[in-house]
């Protein structure tokens, strides 16, 4: 297979008057063979520019792409033995499932017996057996989407690019076939980098995701250490169904004590002002942010909600922030369900137990587990701990 080496891409387009546009901005990213990696943004982030890149689809301004320690900026993309599939499946519509998957084989002047044992054992491997003989108006979204997928890898490709490929599905096949994906990964042992704008995906599919912005890439690690420790205010923020909660404040010196502050209501007058410690471990780490604006960042697990009046600590969650809040809608999800809840300008969301039984405009009491809080700089969007 292949390891992918990308140095210092840049790519910059130019529009009809001549001004520029630079959609990739010194990305550097390495793939490693067998790996499959997601490519995570908002759209504009320049998910499929680098995906084309990698192809050899488009040019780069500057940088190199390298496969297995050979620069591949100079091959045509039918010389880098790459493979690809996109969105809208591009399957042709006068050719059965069998001679979409055969096409690329023939081309490449395989022999007759050659092509049929792949395309067989592509078809057994992806479940498509019954479905060879059919032209693909015949066939449903998920086995199109397949079929498009066997052509890819009937080839048996170093690389496997895949460009938002169940976007175009309901939900259940998009959920049955991310863990098809994700099987046939593991048994083709492929090199794969899988483009999307759901963060679902790309936390449930990929070894390392990249998450971009603008452009630049801010942050390649784990799915789990993306969630955990999200390197700027923006993963924070993107990463994560529902999105992390972000509140602005400032951080003040009490003593030996750094206390995070916060004004809850909508007004200006500082009556409803809160003042909360903040635990011993990150008083050395934040230290240096006394003084300054600062994010603080709560996944919706870790606000904790007791009904009113305020009690103790709801369910023991240690050092924390109380505060007054009113439910303003309940998202019943089965097996959890969210809160948005409503703190004067602020927006709230916090996960519960589905046997959690409140009502919309109920008042209840919202406690911070300040273990597990995110702080950030407002200015560079950069994490401090």
């Amino acid at each position: 297979m292949a390891r992918v080496v990308i140095e210092s891409i840049s790519k910059t387009f130019q529009q009809p008057k001549k001004e520029p546009i630079q959609a990739l901005r010194d990305i550097n990213l390495v793939v490693e063979d067998q790996e499959l990696i997601v490519l995570v943004g908002p759209s504009g982030s320049g998910k499929t520019t680098l995906l084309r890149l990698i192809a050899g689809l488009e040019e780069p301004t500057q940088g190199t792409v390298s496969f297995n320690g050979s620069v591949m900026n100079l091959v045509p993309p039918q010389q880098r033995d790459v493979a690809m599939v996109f969105q809208n499946y591009a399957l042709y519509p006068h050719m059965t499932a069998f001679e979409n998957m055969a096409f690329g084989l023939k081309l490449r002047k395989h022999s007759k017996a050659e092509i049929e044992n792949r395309v067989w054992e592509t078809a057994e491997l992806l479940g498509l057996k019954p479905c060879l003989d059919r032209l693909p108006n015949a066939l449903s979204g998920g086995e199109r989407q397949r079929v498009a997928l066997g052509r890819a890898i009937v080839g048996k490709p170093k690389v496997l690019l895949l460009d938002e490929p169940l976007s175009n599905l309901d939900t259940s096949m998009r959920a049955q076939l991310r863990v098809e994906l994700a099987r046939l990964q593991a048994r083709l042992a492929t090199t794969m980098i899988y483009v999307t704008h759901d963060q679902v995906e790309a936390m449930t599919l990929g070894h390392r995701i990249a998450v971009l912005r603008e452009g630049t890439i801010l942050q390649v690690a784990a799915p789990v250490n993306v969630y955990q420790w999200p390197a700027t205010l923006f993963v924070a923020g993107f990463i994560g169904s529902p999105a992390m909660n972000l509140v602005r404040g400032c951080l003040k010196s009490e003593g030996n004590a750094i206390q995070f502050e916060w004004n809850a209501s909508t007004g200006s007058d500082g009556a409803n002002t809160l003042r909360v410690p903040l635990p011993e471990r990150l008083d050395k780490k934040l230290s240096s942010s006394v003084g300054c604006p600062v994010v603080l960042g709560i996944r919706p697990e870790h606000l904790m909600i007791n009904l009113w009046p305020a009690g103790e600590s709801a369910h023991g969650c240690g050092k924390s922030a109380e505060l007054n809040a009113v439910i303003e809608v309940i998202e019943a999800r089965g097996p959890e369900t969210y809160l948005h809840l409503e703190m004067g300008q602020h927006r709230l969301t916090a996960r519960v137990d589905p046997d959690f039984r409140v009502h919309v405009r109920q008042k209840v009491v919202v406690a911070f587990n300040l273990e597990k809080a995110h702080f950030f700089d407002p200015t560079t969007e950069k994490a401090l701990i």
